[in-house]
């Protein structure tokens, strides 16, 4: 053999271990995500469920649980996608021939991005709906019952949803681009399924845009409830001893329910010792914590996500002045480009550790105000009591908010790495009036609900300081007294 020979054989060899290390990692890092998955799911789960008597619906119910937890490590892998490939550029930069990290390269990570986004088209478009239709299916009448039976019944559905998915999306590009749909009949896996990905990536990314400024908004008043409160001109003694004497007379009058000669809820009654205990719990665990905890964690707190939220409106409040400057800030595809050969932020290492931050608040942000709204406010998990709907149902959502995330955090312009794989291959993003007024609607709405939010706050915490919270109000049906009486 001559060294030719060799070195053909060497290349070769080289980049089959190059692919089998890529298969090793990525399968690891997935392995990760959907234990770390299933130990959530598992706490979020109705137990009656998994152990009923009936040994074909819990083995139906754990078949769709675990297709819920590969969505959901699939939506946690989309949330990590575009902080690890900042984080990798950085990496590649400050190192780049270092021995320990030649397995973090362009080809991971350009592997990653394609992974997460076809698995995140099976997910969306075959694992949950067939998960839903398994849990509600019963099997043709007629056949024998059992499991093969409800897997036969939501096969047939499936792929009756199925067609009628891909017939309503062909009729739209029909209408968009007849050329387009014609093409898209030839080419199925190439162009039909990026494009009805990207009308699921351009709900997602609607929805972050009503979800996220609801959720900068919702993430003081979260984070005052799981912090304890400095005191402002309150006393704690005082509101302990007041609510435990309201406790007091209210366990009393349901105890003796035939002492009053008015009718009583006792119903109500038990709702109103259970929020008065409720109260009184927080009341002693604010008067049991430190003065560091109170009087520093606090405000630390309340001042890191007042400066997150500052940052974020700024950075998109620039962006848009870019915009108008400038075209060249549109978001694009970078099919071409290779990681570490330059910085995606100004401010080096530093700006790409505030990009990550930010991309991470933002979603857990989106997240909050997503189970905040009140349309999907009765889809919010419950501890050991959500239903199995109920968890394809979050599963789901949570699937469209992450993986749309890289493309809304793009389109914000608070990150300049652009997208990778089909994600940069979405038509709407070289829109210039979408995303020109995507960036104007969300710092409209954002510091619409931050006002609206810190204005309703502090009103809310001046009435309580001072007292005026605990006024008696007047009793609908019983008009006030005269001067003239009350001087009697």
């Amino acid at each position: 053999m001559e060294a030719a020979d060799y070195e053909v054989l060497s290349v070769r060899q080289q980049l089959f271990h190059e692919k089998v290390r890529e298969c090793i990692i990525s399968t690891l890092l997935f392995a990760t995500l959907y234990i770390l998955c299933h130990i959530a799911l598992t706490h979020f789960k109705k137990p009656a469920e998994f152990t009923t008597v009936d040994d074909e619906d819990a083995t139906v119910n754990k078949i769709a649980l675990e297709l819920c937890t590969f969505t959901l490590a699939v939506a946690l892998g989309a949330v990590l996608l575009l902080p690890f490939s900042i984080i990798s550029n950085e990496v590649l930069l400050s190192l780049p021939r270092n021995y320990y990290i030649q397995w973090l390269n362009g080809s991971l990570i350009h592997g990653l991005w394609n992974l997460v986004f076809l698995f995140s088209n099976l997910s969306l478009i075959f694992l949950m709906p067939f998960a839903y239709f398994f849990t509600e299916s019963e099997g043709f009448a007629g056949s024998r019952k059992g499991v093969l039976g409800r897997v036969y019944e939501t096969v047939v559905m499936l792929m009756l949803l199925t067609l009628l998915v891909l017939g309503m999306v062909w009729v739209a590009s029909a209408i968009v681009d007849n050329k387009a749909s014609r093409e898209s009949l030839y080419d199925f896996w190439e162009y039909y399924l990026p494009y009805l990905y990207s009308y699921i990536s351009f709900l997602g990314v609607l929805l972050l845009l009503v979800c996220t400024p609801l959720g900068l908004a919702r993430m003081f008043s979260v984070t005052g409830k799981l912090l304890v409160k400095p005191r402002l001109l309150e006393d704690l003694e005082e509101q302990l001893y007041c609510s435990a004497f309201e406790e007091a007379a209210l366990t009393r009058r349901i105890c003796n329910p035939t002492s009053c000669w008015l009718p009583l809820d006792m119903e109500l009654l038990h709702r109103q010792v259970l929020t008065l205990q409720a109260q009184r719990v927080l009341l002693e665990k604010r008067r049991k914590a430190s003065a560091w905890q109170r009087n520093l964690g606090y405000p630390l707190a309340m001042l890191c996500l007042l400066v997150l939220t500052g940052l974020a409106v700024l950075i998109v409040a620039i962006h848009i002045l870019e915009l108008l400057i400038d075209e060249a800030a549109m978001p694009r595809g970078m099919q071409g480009a290779s990681l570490g050969q330059v910085s995606f932020s100004k401010l080096g290492s530093f700006g790409a550790v505030i990009q990550v931050v930010l991309i991470f608040y933002l979603m857990v942000s989106s997240v909050v105000g997503f189970y905040s709204s009140p349309l999907f406010r009765g889809l919010r998990p419950r501890w050991h009591d959500t239903a199995m709907t109920q968890i394809i149902g979050n599963c789901v959502c949570l699937l469209v908010l992450s993986s749309a995330l890289p493309v809304f955090s793009r389109t914000l312009g608070l990150t300049r790495f652009d997208l990778l794989g089909d994600f940069g291959r979405f038509n709407w993003l070289g829109n210039f009036y979408i995303v020109f007024l995507y960036n104007a609607a969300f710092t409209g709405l954002t510091t619409l609900c931050l006002v609206k939010t810190f204005t309703a706050a502090v009103r809310a915490e001046l009435i309580r300081a001072f007292g005026l919270d605990r006024l008696p109000l007047p009793v609908a049906g019983f008009p006030r007294a005269s001067r003239k009486t009350q001087h009697q």
